[in-house]
This record gives structure tokens, sequence and C-alpha cells, in this order.
């Protein structure tokens, strides 16, 4: 596999990363769905009129159960960099390990959050980094894939087991069709989609060149699903935590719904994230807890559990992203400068040289011209004329 790439001079400008602007068609789609989010609100309003209760709720929560989100919170994203790590790392140059797979997700976290339309800001800021890394276009457009596939098979797979397991009565809480049946469509026909896709190949038509790194992508999640990669764990590891964190903000303030309702609701409501708001804020929380009312989970609780839920997975790393970001930048120049040939000088490496050259510098001036380094000594008195007689 070919994996050179240009240096930061030479990239062409489709390698830069820019996370675009908003156009006026998009703003008025989000002026759109602010306006529907206001309305919702207000529709809800009267749900959550006793806000006394809540607020004493909110006092009384545990902070056991709290600090045992955080945690998952953190194994959830050490699941993501795993996943993703093991997926981009393969073949190469393997410059993308758990230090770069880590400043990497911070980053495209952070842009995610930052940027609308199902993390499209996240999206960008990866590939942007794969491409630095040395990867050639069509290397990161089938590894992204088929890190996506491995991702949101997952997240596929539980709308649509646990909406017919819920509506069949196989998993207790029950639930409408709506609520139930319509996201288990959803999510087989996501999956029998993309299942077809592995079978193009790659051709001269349009539809094949579009659909062929699609179908490459599939075709090595699949590869790394039959070889038992453990990798691969690390999507279970994500969105298991994820759940996780939801279940342990419900028990902090109340008693948690059942895990079959826990685990629909949740992907529910996570559908929230293709509106073109930023990392879904206000879409996501309108969603999860519409879903679990849906299911007859109190609206005070729900609303409590989903905020502190999204307290832990959507605003605590925004902030660590922040840094990785610089990082990141910093790792993607020290690649151009590898790809260049140009040697990286640790500081510490180049202080050490620096006052050592300068100790031996002194050193030999000193011996070469002993009575120039000497400090001169100060008169303590007139000085004594000569003694010698004059011619």
């Amino acid at each position: 596999m070919a994996v050179a790439v240009p240096t930061a001079a030479q990239a062409p400008a489709e390698d830069s990363l820019s996370l675009g602007g908003v156009s006026a068609r998009k703003a008025a789609l989000l002026v759109g769905t602010a306006l529907l989010l206001v309305v919702s609100l207000v529709l809800l309003a009267p749900t959550f009129a006793d806000m006394s209760s809540t607020w004493e709720r909110l006092r009384d929560g545990s902070h056991g159960w709290l600090a045992l989100a955080l945690l998952f919170a953190v194994l959830s994203f050490a699941g993501h960099v795993i996943l993703f790590a093991g997926v981009a790392g393969r073949g190469g140059r393997e410059r993308i390990g758990l230090r770069a797979g880590l400043q990497i997700n911070l980053a495209a976290n952070a842009a995610t959050r930052l940027f609308a339309s199902a993390g499209a800001g996240g999206i960008a800021l990866t590939a942007w980094a794969m491409r630095r890394s040395g990867m050639e276009r069509a290397d990161v457009a089938a590894r992204m894939v088929a890190f996506h596939v491995l991702l949101y098979g997952v997240y596929m797979g539980v709308l649509l087991l646990g909406g017919l397991g819920l509506y069949s009565g196989a998993l207790p809480g029950g639930g409408s069709f709506a609520i139930t049946v319509v996201p288990a469509i959803l999510g087989g026909s996501a999956i029998a989609l993309v299942a077809a896709a592995q079978f193009v190949r790659p051709g001269d038509g349009r539809v094949r060149r579009i659909v062929g790194p699609v179908a490459r992508g599939v075709r090595d999640a699949r590869g790394l699903l039959r070889s038992g990669n453990p990798a691969v764990l690390g999507a279970l590891m994500w969105w298991g935590f994820q759940v996780a964190v939801l279940w342990a903000t419900f028990e902090a303030f109340g008693h948690a719904p059942s895990a079959g309702v826990l685990a629909v609701a949740f992907f529910v409501g996570m559908l929230a994230n293709l509106l073109p708001l930023p990392g879904g804020v206000g879409g996501v929380d309108g969603g999860m807890v519409g879903a679990l009312i849906a299911f007859g989970v109190e609206p005070e609780l729900a609303l409590l559990a989903v905020l502190g839920y999204r307290g832990f997975v959507f605003w605590l790393p925004i902030v660590p992203g922040a840094i990785a970001y610089l990082t990141l930048r910093r790792t993607v120049a020290r690649w151009a400068r590898e790809d260049a040939g140009v040697p990286a000088v640790p500081s510490g490496a180049w202080k050490a040289s620096v006052v050592s050259s300068t100790i031996r510098i002194s050193n030999a001036v000193s011996r070469r011209w002993p009575s120039r380094c000497r400090v001169p000594r100060t008169s303590l008195g007139p000085t004594t004329p000569s003694s010698s007689p004059s011619t």
C-alpha cells in the first residue's frame, strides 16, 4: 500500500482541515429546527411545572452513582479509541496507535460537538489526520467506512433486536408500534443496505466509483470480524458504557427502567444527531426524554437522567478535546517533518547540547588566552613609580 503523503507546504487544498461555514440554506434550517425545539419545549412545559420537587431530587442525587457514571463515560471513550486504533492503524506506517488515536478521537469529539449534521465535523477532522499520517485517499475512505460500519452496526442491531423484543414481549417493558417496530424496521433496513454494498465491485461507472470505497470498507469490517480482532470489542464498549452512563444517572436520581427500554429509548433519542444542530444540542436531549416518556417513564426523572447523561458525555469531553486538538497539530507537524526527512531533535537534547557546547568553548578560550579571561584585580592604592634609572 502506497503511503506517501505531501508535507505541510506541499499538501493539496483538499487535504487541509476545513470545517466549513454556514450557508443561507443551512441557517434557515437551523432557525426552523430551533423554532421546532421551542414549540416542543412549550408543549412539554406543563409536564415539568412542579420544579420544586425536581430541584429537591437533583439536590439529593447520589454522588456514588454519579461517580460511577463518570467512570462509565471514560470506559466508553476508551472503547472508541480502541476500535479506531485497531481499524486505522493497520498496515502502512502504522502511525496511528493508541496515543495518536486518543488525540484524534478527543479532537474529533470536540469538533462533533461544535459542528452539525451527524458528526460531520468530527469525520472531517479524522479524515484529515489520517491523510496526514500517510494514507492514500482510498485507504482513508475505506477505513472510515469500516470503522463506522462496526460502530453503527451495534447501533442498528440494538434498534432491530431491542425493538422487536419489546414489541413481542420477549423483553420486559412493552411499548407501542411506533416506538418499537418502526425503529426496528429502520435498523434492519440499514443493516441490509450496508450488507448489500459489499458485493459492489470497483468499475468505471459513476455508481461504482461512488459506492466502491464503501463496498471495500464493508468488506474490511467483515474481515476484522472474521479474524477475531479484539479491537472490534471497542464498538460494544462505546455503546454499552454509553447506555450504562444513562442507567447510572437514572439510579442517582431514582430507579432506572428495564434494560430493553433503556437501550431502545437511548438509541431512538440518538437519532436526533441527524438534525443540523451542533452536537445535537436540544435534539438528542428532547428525543431521549420523549422516547422514555413514551415507554411510561416518569417525565421528571427522565429529564434529570438525560441531562445528567449529556453532562458526562457531551460537556465534559469538550475541554480535553480542545487540548487534544493542539497536541494533534504538533503530532501532524512531526509526521510532516519525518516525511520531509528533517530529523527531530528533542528539546531536552537541544538544551543539553547548547549547555555542553558553551562549556567547551569557555574552557578552550580560557586555556588559549588565560590573561584575557581573568577578572582584573581591584587597585588598592597609588601605583609605585618604576625604580629603573632614566636614560
